[in-house]
């Protein structure tokens, strides 16, 4: 009698799917480049400058001598986020942040008064674009903190710590966005060493980075605790 072939129970592997550490170095780097970007702009602008150099806003680093890093920046961070493949909804959303972060970085905002007094209708065409990239890039990033990165609450209603950091990062962004929002409506502050724009933009990008650091598992202390096996009944 021949032996039987033995049969594979085992799901069908999606092709396009990324190994675990992969998706983990990934997310890890937008993290990193989200947290670091609001630091090392203002500081390089300090250091280039001899003094402390805050901008209107973090886009205007474009008209400064740390431009590369900003483009550069957000380029990095939108390779990344095109690469990404985790479930077939993240890497639609990813891709589509990717798209919009290069885009913020390669359609420059508007000039402000301290390059040029009066922007030409390029330039403010081109400001446009930039604003419309930045303005889906940070609805797409708050919606992933909102939404997808947080797990269900549990039986008893309580989450965990990591999902906690999820939530108050994606509201941060949906604040941070609305007090750019509101500080270019109203031109609120505008004189003001760190002004509204600025703290607004920041805030929102370093919330971002907190929250896929977290996602990448690099902080030990958010990091899910991995299942325990079960053990055989007597």
């Amino acid at each position: 009698m021949s032996a039987r072939t033995p049969v594979d129970l085992r799901p069908p592997v999606d092709p396009q799917a990324q190994d675990v550490r992969t998706v983990r170095r990934l997310r890890l780097g937008v993290g990193v480049l989200g947290s670091l970007l609001p630091i090392a702009l203002p500081v390089g602008n300090s250091l280039t400058s001899a003094r402390i150099a805050l901008l209107d806003s973090m886009s205007a680093s474009y008209y400064t001598p740390m431009r590369n890093v900003f483009v550069g920046g957000l380029c990095a961070i939108g390779v990344f986020l095109i690469c990404y493949r985790h479930n077939r909804r993240e890497d639609r959303l990813s891709s589509v942040a990717g798209v919009l972060a290069i885009g913020v970085a390669l359609f420059p905002t508007e000039p402000p008064d301290s390059v040029t007094a009066h922007p030409s209708g390029v330039q403010t065409a081109v400001g446009m674009v930039h604003l419309a990239c930045a303005a889906g890039l940070f609805g797409v990033l708050a919606y992933f903190c909102l939404r997808l990165f947080a797990d269900p609450p549990a039986a008893g209603g309580r989450r965990p710590a990591r999902d906690r950091v999820y939530l108050v990062c994606g509201w941060v962004i949906v604040a941070g966005v609305a007090t750019v929002a509101a500080a270019g409506v109203l031109h609120l502050a505008r004189d003001w060493p760190l002004t509204l724009p600025y703290l607004g933009e920041a805030v929102s990008v370093l919330a971002f980075g907190v929250a896929w650091l977290v996602k990448s598992e690099a902080l030990a202390g958010l990091a899910p605790r991995p299942a325990r096996p079960a053990t055989a009944g007597a």
